[in-house]
């Protein structure tokens, strides 16, 4: 990245259209299970939900989600960039409540190093 990337903004802007998403999916982003299987389906998240949400677009509730985990894969990136250029990404609770299980699912599945160098929430 050229290093002129306003990070602050992004964070922000990410984390509105996840909660939008949040909403239209009813997610309880209070409920660390529900939200942690959530980032553990984004993790496993597969091309073949996106070739069914476009196959069939009136499913709003797949299009939605798949629109999510698209945000959290953005989420993801915006943090590791941010941290490689020494500056610390994170919004507001729901951006924090979403990257905790998001990382903690990443390494579980063993597609995220180990030694991340920030806390990324």
């Amino acid at each position: 990245m050229a290093g002129f990337e306003n990070y602050l903004q992004d964070t922000q802007d990410i984390e509105r259209e996840i909660e939008r998403r949040g909403v239209a999916l009813g997610i309880d982003w209070s409920n660390a299970e529900q939200v942690r299987a959530l980032a553990r389906e984004a993790i496993e998240h597969v091309s073949s939900d996106v070739q069914r949400a476009m196959a069939t677009p009136i499913d709003y509730q797949l299009l939605a989600k798949v629109e999510l985990f698209g945000l959290a894969a953005l989420m993801l990136r915006t943090m590791q960039e941010s941290a490689s250029v020494g500056f610390e990404s994170h919004g507001g609770v729901i951006w924090k409540t979403f990257a905790r299980a998001l990382w903690a699912e990443a390494q579980a599945h063993g597609t995220l190093a180990s030694g991340r160098s920030h806390s990324g929430a």
